[in-house]
């Protein structure tokens, strides 16, 4: 898919290139967000901005994308690009988007690079960016379509039933379809964008795993998060939103779902990487599913486990770990599998911080389980892949 010619200039400049991404997405994201600010007001998350997150993920899928297109220069990497497809279709990304991406982005990389940025070169890299948003503007009609949607216009009312306190920083929505419609179809992992506005009138988005999803129903499971940016939505849904109030929700979305099959499920988490979890459980019990599952979840203390009761309920075969209040036949520390058995032929889903799914992953390995048989879910932007 990438010609010859521009997979050598492509080849020549990458490490130059990479070693620059951090400084070229910075100057992009702060020369588009000033000259086009109604973009941070309901579609770029200014949390992720702040800590630099979003900047870091997008250098890692430039970056990722390219090497394989130097790789394999016949094909175009479209499963690489799953994920962010799913992040863009729950924000309501549109195909005009691209063409302010590539303004600013290409202009950035001129202003970092300088004079290295030869019509040859921009050509190259233009081939590339065109290429990867072909791809993800391809997919995202895709998943659009499937949603019975067209460019990002998947938003809708629902109304707030019931408001549960799960712990002192944790509390669970029970929402229903403000016209009383039919809720869409949603596969148990998935997660929907919810759409608020701040006190300073600026409309912010964040994604929430549903904790559980019926015909006419949706639940979604909030951690108030202090002092970080990244953490505003959450903060002000957890202060202020009571049962009778409505929230903006897009439709379901999201890659790493729970696939039917016989296979015995290792399902691992950590903290509020609980909710994904918790939804596949209640899927599983909902379903009459009769596979073995083996839970295992980590947290500070019996009381900040989100969603226990559920996992207590839903699971009976389970190993928790906390940091503090352990009591049998619970663990102490951090998550180890040190002893625990591991089905054969598992299929593995894990959610949590990025470093405990690192740890955890190479664990499950160790264990036996294939490497194509663990999947993860990340909260914010993908990570994993902007750090290699």
């Amino acid at each position: 898919m990438l010609s010859a010619d521009s997979a050598a200039i492509v080849r020549a400049t990458l490490p130059v290139v990479g070693a620059s991404l951090d400084a070229i997405t910075a100057r992009f994201y702060e020369t588009m967000f000033a000259e086009r600010p109604e973009l941070l007001d309901g579609l770029f998350n200014r949390g992720n901005q702040a800590n630099g997150e979003q900047r870091r993920a997008l250098a890692g899928s430039i970056a990722a994308f390219a090497t394989r297109l130097l790789d394999h220069p016949d094909e175009r990497p479209d499963e690489l690009l799953a994920r962010i497809v799913h992040k863009h279709t729950a924000v309501g990304v549109t195909d005009d988007q691209y063409v302010i991406v590539h303004k600013y982005l290409f202009g950035a990389i001129a202003h970092v690079l300088g004079d290295a940025v030869t019509p040859e070169v921009a050509a190259a890299w233009d081939e590339v960016y065109w290429l990867m948003a072909g791809a993800l503007i391809a997919q995202e009609a895709r998943i659009y379509a499937e949603a019975g949607a067209r460019n990002g216009a998947t938003w809708r009312q629902w109304r707030v039933a019931d408001r549960k306190e799960e712990t002192p920083d944790a509390v669970s929505f029970l929402l229903h379809p403000a016209d009383d419609g039919p809720a869409p179809p949603a596969r148990p992992g998935q997660y929907v964008s919810v759409r608020v506005r701040m006190p300073d009138g600026v409309h912010q988005l964040r994604q929430y795993t549903l904790s559980s999803a019926g015909d006419r129903s949706r639940r979604i499971t909030v951690k108030r998060v202090d002092g970080d940016p990244a953490g505003e939505v959450s903060t002000l849904l957890h202060a202020t939103v009571r049962a009778g109030d409505e929230l903006t929700l897009s439709a379901p979305f999201g890659d790493v779902t729970l696939e039917d099959g016989d296979a015995p499920l290792v399902l691992v988490s950590a903290g509020i990487g609980c909710t994904p979890i918790a939804a596949m459980l209640d899927h599983l019990a909902a379903t009459g599913a009769r596979r073995r599952v083996l839970l295992l979840h980590a947290d500070r203390s019996p009381a900040e486990h989100a969603l226990r009761e559920d996992m207590l309920r839903l699971a009976a075969e389970r190993v928790f770990w906390y940091e503090s209040g352990a009591a049998t036949p619970d663990r102490d520390g951090l998550m180890d599998l040190e002893g625990v058995e591991i089905p054969v032929d598992a299929i593995a889903y894990l959610c949590g911080p990025v470093p405990f799914m690192r740890r955890v992953r190479g664990q499950l390995l160790k264990a036996g389980v294939a490497a194509r048989d663990i999947h993860y879910e990340v909260f914010g932007p993908d990570l994993w892949l902007a750090t290699g």
